[in-house]
């Protein structure tokens, strides 16, 4: 038979909960995240190279990322068909991106734990956005600011409410994000790890 041998091995981050933090650092608040692999197979590090077509440079610092937008946002195509979870945030990023940007392939985002396209679209639009639903996808033209003062859906979907949570963070004035518990669906330490960054929450 097999025998196996016990070893030590490191579980790289999670691409998938590091997007909302690296769309937050690509929207200027100046974050490092942390614990993440440039070599990674995971289907979500598609958020670094949807960034870097959106204008951002990577650099590694110590065992994590950090990125800079020198000359801006821009918007640009994106196919969403094999990273459907990260799409809500960086869409948020396109909003604020200068010009236009569509997101293809996206159809299955609509059979989430909520229709995630009519979602986003929704409650961006209430902070401001230029934001389009479309059958299999979405199309935003990038505008200079959101607003606050207005009070967002999660939908009860942690992804729709972690997105919001990023959106506030650029806002003009505060935001209510309703039902935002429900984050403890896939990042339990969300609001832990929101305040230790900065975020403010009442």
């Amino acid at each position: 038979g097999q025998s196996y041998k016990a070893t030590d091995y490191r579980v790289e981050g999670d691409y998938s909960q590091a997007a909302f933090f690296l769309c937050a650092d690509a929207l200027g608040n100046d974050l490092l995240v942390d614990d993440l692999s440039m070599d990674s197979l995971q289907g979500d590090r598609a958020v670094v190279s949807i960034l870097e077509a959106m204008g951002v440079s990577f650099e590694k610092q110590s065992n994590g990322l950090i990125g800079t937008a020198t000359n801006g946002l821009h918007g640009t195509l994106i196919d969403a068909s094999q990273c459907p979870d990260i799409i809500p945030v960086v869409a948020l990023t396109a909003c604020l991106s200068e010009g236009k940007t569509e997101i293809i392939n996206a159809g299955r985002l609509r059979i989430k734990e909520c229709d995630r396209l009519q979602a986003t679209a929704s409650e961006l639009k209430k902070l401001g956005a230029d934001i389009e639903e479309l059958p299999e996808g979405l199309l935003i033209h990038g505008v200079k600011s959101l607003k606050g003062k207005e009070t967002v859906w999660s939908y009860k979907d942690h992804r729709i409410a972690m997105m919001l949570a990023i959106a506030a963070t650029v806002c003009e004035q505060p935001i209510t994000i309703t039902d935002a518990e429900c984050v403890s669906k896939s990042y339990p330490d969300f609001w832990e790890d929101y305040k230790a960054i900065g975020g403010k929450i009442q």
